[in-house]
């Protein structure tokens, strides 16, 4: 009876045993399982790459076109002071990246170059957009034959899809290039199509030359454009431009809206 009773308990004891380490499992098990995420750092679910691509918010590099830097320069105007302007085209006629991270490098000499001044700079890039940068008043350390690069890493875009641009942009319509030859000056209506006034709109002009290269550029801000209205941008420069002005061109910047799900 005793040996019985001995087998019972014993018997009871694992069950037990086997009930509590089960429960034991369940709850580690609900405790350190995360369910597949796009920001797991992990290629799972239906993912393209790492956290990018199929069910995610974002596209992967493998998906998409890198911007392109069409071209980067220096302005020098006589009193010394160097602008930097450059070129980004998104070729993506689907994908945007909002706060694009660049880095400009300056060099002086042609052949052994040194490095001068590293900068860096955030962009947006609107699907099928050309994107003007624009630094006024780059700090060379009093050097004068330099050479400007900008580069965008390729991973420093972090692309989505954009099939339409939803930016309402003032549209630009009579560009006039007035004042003097010493002192050009350069008008452009911005009509604002869209039911609320626009508020510190920025601007960026860049002025051909007869070769296509950009012989001035400057940038404005137009404070306010009615609903329906337009609004006039001035750009002025106190010396000559450095050739005869072929083309002009006026750029508004629009910010991208950040997209609803994006981390």
């Amino acid at each position: 009876m005793n040996e019985w009773a001995a087998h019972r308990r014993l018997v009871i004891f694992l069950i037990a045993g086997a009930v509590v380490v089960a429960f034991v499992a369940i709850m580690l098990v609900a405790a350190l399982y995360r369910s597949p995420s796009c920001v797991d750092n992990k290629k799972n679910q239906d993912e393209v790459g790492v956290d990018c691509g199929g069910s995610c918010s974002y596209l992967c590099t493998s998906q998409v076109a890198a911007p392109t830097v069409l071209f980067t320069g220096l302005l020098r105007n006589a009193t010394g002071r160097t602008d930097l302007v450059a070129s980004i085209e998104n070729k993506n006629t689907n994908a945007a990246a909002r706060s694009v991270l660049f880095n400009v490098k300056l060099y002086k000499g042609d052949k052994d170059q040194t490095l001068v001044r590293e900068m860096r700079g955030t962009l947006d890039l609107p699907p099928r957009a050309t994107v003007p940068v624009f630094i006024p008043a780059v700090a060379s350390g009093g050097q004068t034959s330099l050479h400007a690069f900008l580069e965008i890493a390729p991973s420093a875009p972090r692309w989505y899809t954009m099939a339409t641009d939803p930016r309402i942009v003032p549209v630009v319509s009579h560009t006039t290039l007035g004042g003097t030859p010493s002192a050009p000056r350069v008008e452009a209506t911005l009509s604002n199509p869209s039911i609320a006034t626009m508020t510190n709109v920025r601007a960026v002009i860049l002025v051909h030359g007869t070769s296509g290269n950009v012989i001035a550029a400057s940038e404005t801000v137009v404070f306010s454009i009615p609903a329906q209205g337009q609004a006039t941008a001035t750009f002025t420069w106190n010396e000559a431009f450095s050739g005869m002005p072929l083309s002009i061109e006026v750029v508004p910047i629009i910010p991208l809206p950040a997209q609803a799900g994006l981390p």
